[in-house]
């Protein structure tokens, strides 16, 4: 599930790019789960 959400975030990071639709708030998104990971990854999990 984890994985599913950083993939839709990813897709709707670059649909926002692209057509310059939220790209602020997805940016903000993105930062979050890209923290959210590094810290799964340092708890070992």
């Amino acid at each position: 599930m984890f994985w599913t959400i950083i993939g839709i975030l990813i897709l709707a990071w670059l649909i926002g790019v692209i057509f310059k639709i939220a790209g602020g708030l997805i940016h903000i998104l993105l930062v979050i789960a890209l923290v959210v990971f590094i810290a799964r990854m340092i708890k070992g999990r």
